[in-house]
């Protein structure tokens, strides 16, 4: 049964834009970025245990190595590997050097490890963007392409459905996954962002029950939706720039999320002093997934 949820400041550090929470199972540490800054951080389920890794240009998303030595980071100039213990940057690939006004955003491995991301533009106003897969064999895949900005990459819990949304349609999209080849297909909408408040679709993650959890970007609020895309959930936020969020925890039942102290571009609203937080959310009465690490 769905409680009241507690809402709380984990670590107010002010990252100008909080992005891309990963739990990892295995270290029992948190990870996620500030993506304007160009940072990866880590710390425990209580916030101790703070580290950082600066990556010196514009962040998406991030993955952490199958044997836990790298970081799988895609930053503005491609995908990299980030060493955990020395912080050295290796670039693999860059999918889109014809396309300076591109960099890459959201991210999040499957079920395989295989490594689900999407590219934007910079300005969110031309449909520049793709969706792709990269494996751990080192193959580059095109999932689908005209989309403005990438955000939300998530999977069902039996990794068959691939969400994700290109986040000013107002549209959450899910797609036939084939797990043996990683080929995405017959896309279709599963839910329509309401958009009233001049919220849009962000970060999202599934939860062990199938449902999807969404932060609303300027809006303020967390939304579950059932397994047919209809609301089961509103959570209003302390901010309106929450973007970002990820079960964690040793039992997987707090909801970790993160925030923007800046918005990216003036024409997005400012917002109060918790601007830029990590924020636990706890007693939802809901648990999440083990995210998978990348590589096989």
């Amino acid at each position: 049964m769905l409680q009241s949820p507690h809402i709380e400041v984990l670590l107010d550090i002010k990252t100008t834009l909080g992005e891309g929470p990963i739990w990892d199972a295995e270290s029992q540490r948190l990870h996620w970025i500030d993506s304007a800054d160009g940072r990866i951080f880590r710390a425990t389920h209580e916030g101790r245990e703070l580290r950082s890794w600066d990556v010196g240009e514009p962040i998406g998303s991030m993955a952490v190595s199958r044997d836990g030595s790298f970081f799988l980071a895609a930053l503005k100039s491609g995908l990299h590997r980030v060493g955990v213990a020395d912080g050295v940057q290796e670039l693999i690939i860059n999918p889109e050097p014809d396309l300076p006004h591109n960099r890459l955003n959201d991210g999040k491995v499957d079920r395989q490890g295989r490594f689900v991301f999407g590219s934007m533009d910079t300005l969110e106003e031309q449909a520049s963007g793709k969706l792709y897969s990269y494996t751990p064999e080192g193959e580059l895949n095109i999932l689908d392409s005209g989309i403005v900005v990438s955000n939300g990459p998530c999977f069902s819990p039996d990794g068959r459905i691939l969400y994700f949304a290109d986040t000013w349609t107002g549209l959450i999209w899910a797609y036939d996954y084939d797990p043996a080849t990683g080929q995405a297909s017959n896309r279709r909408t599963f839910a329509t962002v309401d958009t009233s408040s001049g919220g849009a679709a962000d970060g999202a993650t599934v939860d062990a029950e199938g449902y999807l959890w969404q932060a609303l970007v300027y809006g303020g609020k967390i939304i579950r939706y059932a397994p047919d895309g209809t609301v089961d959930r509103v959570i209003q936020t302390p901010v309106l720039k929450v973007t970002s969020l990820a079960f964690g925890g040793p039992d997987l039942d707090t909801l970790f999320v993160t925030s923007m102290a800046r918005p990216p571009l003036p024409r997005f609203p400012q917002d109060g002093q918790q601007r830029g937080s990590l924020f636990a959310v706890s007693g939802l009465g809901v648990h999440g997934l083990p995210e998978p690490r990348f590589g096989a």
